[in-house]
């Protein structure tokens, strides 16, 4: 059966890549996205040039911080809601920290009233791997203690606080989702590895923080979206609940630029000190999640990275990063 799915934040990385998804299986997407020009303008105006090709897609410049944002989708058909709206950025958060508490928190809560209102069957939205912080436990389960070092982490925890509050009280299904570091063609340009395919390419000098001493888990696009799908689908009992979206595949940042130089292309590395808004290390353990989709066929990152630095090269010229 087909659905009718809204997705807020549908012009950024996440939220274009699934409601792209949605529409090449014939669903109904409204997408909802204020252009905010934390990145490039451009960029997710270009990815709501592929969305528009779809007659199944229509889209909504609205802010969700507005508490009467859903006006113009009052009488609008909704079967479920993917939130991926948000101000990113850990490092932004030091620069503008009122951002996170209005877009993250009084955003995600007018979302969650909105979902309240329209009697929605559930609702999926973006938490963050950054809420467990340097964790001393690998790989990071969804039980782990909580431990976030800068706003935006703490305004997801919030988040999560609130979201079952709401879950509770209005019996509503709403599920969080701990995104680990995803990766991919139409990639958000102020991460890591596009800051290295495009500093590559142009011949500019890349900096490195902690001299690559990190691990992230990098998790690609392409099965983040099919995780996504495959939740749309799945009858889950609980009205609220946890799920880390990761590979549980770690990888050295220190040995993605060794490869990289390597396999793909020359880079000029200037070694920068260690921010300490940054986590050392993330690890998701990702058994629940495939547990409860049995979901197994994770893409090898090699196999990701190239195919990701194939389309960027392909795009650098059409697109602004």
């Amino acid at each position: 059966m087909k659905k009718k799915i809204l997705i807020t934040g549908a012009a950024g990385f996440i939220g274009f890549s699934f409601a792209l998804k949605l529409l090449e299986n014939n669903h109904q997407v409204i997408g909802l996205d204020n252009l905010d020009n934390y990145y490039s303008v451009k960029l997710k105006k270009k990815r709501l040039k592929e969305l528009n090709k779809f007659k199944n897609f229509s889209f909504f410049k609205i802010n969700i911080e507005k508490e009467n944002f859903f006006e113009k989708l009052r009488k609008k058909k909704i079967d479920h809601i993917f939130h991926f709206a948000a101000q990113a950025g850990v490092r932004y958060s030091v620069v503008n920290p009122k951002k996170y508490v209005y877009t993250n928190i009084l955003g995600t809560i007018n979302v969650f009233r909105f979902a309240v209102l329209k009697k929605i069957k559930s609702v999926f939205f973006a938490s963050s791997s950054s809420v467990y912080g340097d964790s001393k436990k690998f790989p990071q389960k969804e039980t782990n203690q909580l431990s976030p070092k800068n706003i935006y982490a703490t305004s997801k925890i919030i988040n999560e606080v609130v979201a079952k509050s709401f879950s509770n009280n209005f019996k509503i299904k709403i599920y969080a989702l701990r995104f680990f570091t995803i990766y991919g063609e139409w990639g958000r340009p102020d991460m890591l590895l596009f800051k290295i395919m495009k500093n590559s390419i142009k011949g500019t000098e890349l900096k490195l923080n902690n001299k690559g001493n990190h691990f992230r888990d990098f998790t690609y696009i392409n099965d983040v979206t099919s995780i996504l799908y495959l939740l749309l689908y799945k009858k889950i009992n609980k009205k609220f609940d946890v799920y880390n979206i990761s590979s549980n595949n770690p990888q050295s940042i220190k040995k993605i630029i060794n490869n990289f130089k390597k396999n793909f292309s020359k880079l000029k590395v200037k070694n920068v000190s260690r921010n300490n808004l940054d986590v050392f290390k993330t690890h998701g353990d990702n058994k629940k999640i495939l547990k409860l989709l049995n979901f197994k066929n994770f893409t090898k990152f090699n196999k990701g990275i190239k195919t990701t630095y194939s389309w960027y090269k392909s795009k650098n010229d059409k697109l602004i990063f």
